[in-house]
């Protein structure tokens, strides 16, 4: 899952690190890299970006608005091969996004949010807001891009009907592993897919290695020689699988929040499970803590407790307003969302409150919040974007190994637990291509520089054991964070991160056996 970026509560602090910096305008274009690329793709490695105006980028409201009110932020598109294996075939367009340097530039620092399917354009200009990003920003460019299939690239996906979405048909709660959708819906479902994002080709190449073979046209386009990468969740896959297919080509790779590469699907969604459980129970104890908690006083009983407040949902959602109504799958969204920092917990302890009192406003307006849902009531492509980039990715299961997963996954996580002991399916079964990633993926990379993985020891989606196992895996140092979120890279901007962070970038001065506490 991505690590959630609200743009608004960002653009007071934007126009005054706008004001602070001059928001100098850059070049407008940009040529190949040195060196010369594969032939048969040189004429995408050869082309040039014309940087202008982000004014036409935005596909939410919210980024909309950031366009509008940040400076120096320029978008251009980037081609690229639908399937490099094709290259005279369909082209994709990539929505890219760049904040020049405001001084000695050292190259472009490319960065990825995660997802998969984040948002990357909106990102990069969050990111160029916080308060650890200057000493950065004076010497790389940062550039977001959206994923293939996403935002503001096309073909975009799209899967599902904004109804649908209102109707919890797709949450992110089971996105990846033991949904309970029936075969004729993930038949429908793979149809509509293809139907709706341009065919059953171009829903075939959303997968991890497609997107990292789009980085390096990117590293080239921009003319890097060689990627400075900053990957966050999924992100880190993505990282990963560039160091793998251009070990050669990495200059700087910071990868926070860590994935295993390691791990199938079956032992990273039991593994991703139970961070969650680990998660909800520390958030219930500080909940007890504070007192008047909805989940009662004794922590070992929160799950219990939460059972009984959400699951009648099962059967009776609460109506909101005059034609919503909050379900079970909404609330344990809105819940799952809200365990990935410290800083959104009251909004669980809230939402639940008013729950336990027969209201459902709170957690649906979190829920809601998670799926980016626009001021129109329409819903952003995101989550249908990270659905498709998985089933390009993750292993096939028929559904005994489905069901069989699902059970393994909500005794790692029994707060999850509808009780209703329903059999799972495999969502992508029915989808048009083999999946490509293959597991385990980067292991024994060989000419990789080194790179830097930071793990919080209290993420939620990204459990600390996965970090570990990614440093391990290739070869990476490892800065372990104390503390209670998904990530740690500048979003929070702390000081410690952050001052690691920009001297291996900038100086590749690398950590050993590094620590530091949110």
């Amino acid at each position: 899952m991505p690590r959630l970026v609200r743009l608004r509560p960002l653009i007071a602090s934007a126009v005054l690190l706008c004001l602070a910096a001059g928001c100098a305008t850059a070049p407008a274009a940009i040529g190949p890299a040195p060196g010369a690329p594969p032939p048969e793709l040189a004429e995408f490695y050869d082309q040039e970006l014309a940087f202008g105006s982000c004014t036409d980028y935005a596909t939410t409201d919210d980024e909309a608005e950031v366009y509008r009110v940040v400076g120096n932020l320029e978008c251009a598109r980037l081609t690229v091969p639908l399937d490099y294996a094709d290259p005279g075939g369909r082209t994709v367009e990539l929505a890219v996004l760049r904040v020049a340097a405001s001084g000695e530039r050292i190259g472009s620092l490319v960065v990825n949010p995660g997802g998969p399917a984040g948002p990357g354009t909106s990102f990069a200009a969050a990111l160029s807001t916080f308060p650890g990003y200057p000493p950065l920003g004076e010497r790389f460019d940062l550039v977001g891009f959206d994923m293939r299939g996403t935002g503001g690239s096309t073909p975009t996906v799209d899967c599902f009907s904004d109804a649908e979405r209102r109707e919890d048909r797709l949450i992110a709660t089971f996105l990846f592993g033991g949904e309970t959708w029936d075969e004729a819906e993930t038949r429908r479902v793979a149809e509509r897919c293809a139907e709706g994002s341009g065919g059953a080709d171009v829903i075939s190449h959303l997968g991890s290695r497609d997107t990292a073979r789009d980085i390096d046209v990117l590293r080239g386009v921009l003319g890097d020689e060689q990627l400075t990468f900053f990957g966050a969740s999924y992100g880190t896959r993505l990282g990963a699988v560039y160091a793998e297919t251009f070990p050669d080509r990495v200059r700087a790779m910071v990868l926070d929040g860590g994935m295993d590469p390691n791990l199938g699907i079956r032992d990273r969604m039991i593994q991703q499970f139970a961070g969650f459980q680990r998660s909800f129970e520390t958030m219930a104890a500080a909940c007890a803590a504070a007192g008047n908690c909805p989940l009662g006083d004794d922590p070992a009983q929160a799950t219990a407790r939460f059972h009984e407040l959400v699951r009648p949902l099962t059967e009776n959602p609460v109506p909101v307003g005059a034609d919503r109504e909050l379900t079970h799958r909404g609330a344990i969204e809105a819940v799952l969302f809200n365990l990935y920092g410290v800083e959104k917990w009251p909004t669980i302890t809230a939402g639940l409150t008013e729950l336990a009192a027969g209201r459902g406003d709170a957690l649906l307006a979190a829920r809601d919040a998670a799926h980016q849902v626009q001021d129109d009531g329409s819903y952003s492509t995101f989550v249908e974007g990270a659905f498709a980039t998985h089933c390009n990715d993750r292993e096939r299961f028929s559904p005994e190994q489905e069901t069989d997963m699902r059970r393994a996954m909500l005794q790692a996580a029994p707060f999850l637990d509808d009780g209703l002991g329903r059999t799972a399916r495999d969502v992508c079964e029915h989808w048009p291509a083999e999946p490509t990633l293959g597991t385990p993926y980067a292991t024994d990379v060989q000419g990789l520089p080194p790179t830097l993985v930071v793990s919080v020891t209290g993420d939620p989606s990204s459990p600390h054991a996965g970090g570990i196992a990614l440093a391990d895996t290739l070869g990476s140092e490892l800065l372990t964070v104390e503390g209670e979120r998904h990530g740690a890279v500048l979003v929070p901007g702390n000081g410690c991160v952050d001052d690691i962070v920009t001297r291996y970038l900038i100086d590749l001065e690398v950590p050993t056996d590094a620590r530091c506490r949110l």
